[in-house]
């Protein structure tokens, strides 16, 4: 079943009936070892982590690092702590629906696509009993919601993810803008360590202290970014007079071979470096074109413990 993402705007309908999709979505199982291995895509995640089960009498064979010191002092015997891993990790979605994001030229705007990624990805979450949170921010303002295992709390998150949408085709362009790093600072504040977090954007502002506070967030959760760009940003089109327009003001500009070329190598050199930033975090980076097959591109991509 394909997946394919269509409009400037989003139908809340669609959001929510991306449930159905969602359970199609299969994110393959792989663990990320200790050791860094070498390779473009290292598989996302760490593991589930431990939990603290009871405390027993040692055995042969015990861990002496799970010994508690304070018991076996206390009794005389030694002690040791025993734990079972945790089965469920909070899925922290954070989901840019600032102006840049309010453009496409194939099938949908950015935001779109941004917001049913973010559907799918909730619903798969909630399906796998886990918990399901987010940050959704624009220029002037954002919503947090903490982690909760419910479709009322999924559906809370979409229904934001919605009107965050609706207000960028309304409101008039602002001077100022909310910067990435503002945001992800914002979402270390609502992250727990050991969660799964995805970071939905065009990483267009993403700069030093950005990738300071990403380096901050990364060393306690694991962390996906999804870059959603659209193919006009890539690569301009065939040579002649291209029409542009922020919304307020229209303007004309002449592409010749020249102009393409070397706008083409700028934007191979940008995306270039974004991904040597974020592999150096072992963040996982997945590309995204709004005229990408969705439920294809995530099934493919993303490998979750």
């Amino acid at each position: 079943m394909n997946y394919v993402v269509r409009g400037a705007s989003v139908n809340r309908a669609a959001l929510i009936a991306a449930r159905l999709t969602a359970r199609q979505l299969r994110l393959r199982q792989q663990r990320r070892h200790v050791a860094r291995q070498t390779g473009n895509n290292p598989a996302p995640f760490k593991g589930r982590g431990l939990s603290f089960q009871q405390l027993r009498a040692y055995q042969g064979g015990d861990e002496i690092r799970h010994i508690d010191w304070r018991v076996t002092a206390r009794t005389t015997k030694p002690h040791t702590r025993v734990f079972e891993e945790e089965r469920e990790r909070p899925i922290v979605i954070c989901l840019d629906q600032r102006r840049p994001m309010a453009f496409g030229s194939r099938h949908c705007f950015k935001s779109v696509m941004a917001c049913h990624t973010a559907a799918l990805l909730a619903w798969n979450g909630l399906d796998s009993n886990d918990r399901v949170g987010g940050l959704i921010f624009s220029d002037d303002r954002h919503n947090e919601f903490r982690p909760k295992r419910s479709s009322r709390a999924v559906l809370h998150l979409l229904n934001s993810a919605c009107e965050y949408s609706e207000r960028l085709l309304q409101a008039p362009a602002e001077d100022k803008q909310q910067a990435l790093s503002s945001a992800l600072e914002e979402l270390r504040r609502i992250t727990r360590p050991g969660s799964s977090v995805f970071i939905l954007s065009d990483f267009h502002d993403y700069d030093d202290e950005a990738h300071k506070q990403l380096l901050l967030l990364s060393r306690h959760n694991d962390i996906v970014a999804l870059g959603i760009n659209d193919p006009l940003e890539l690569r301009l089109p065939l040579q002649g007079a291209l029409p542009l327009s922020d919304g307020q003001q229209r303007s004309v500009i002449n592409i010749d071979q020249r102009l393409q070329q070397h706008y083409r190598d700028h934007i191979a050199q940008a995306q270039q470096t974004l991904q040597q930033q974020l592999r150096q975090l072992g963040v996982v980076f997945l590309p995204l074109h709004t005229d990408d097959d969705l439920l294809d591109i995530l099934s493919r991509e993303i490998r979750l413990t």
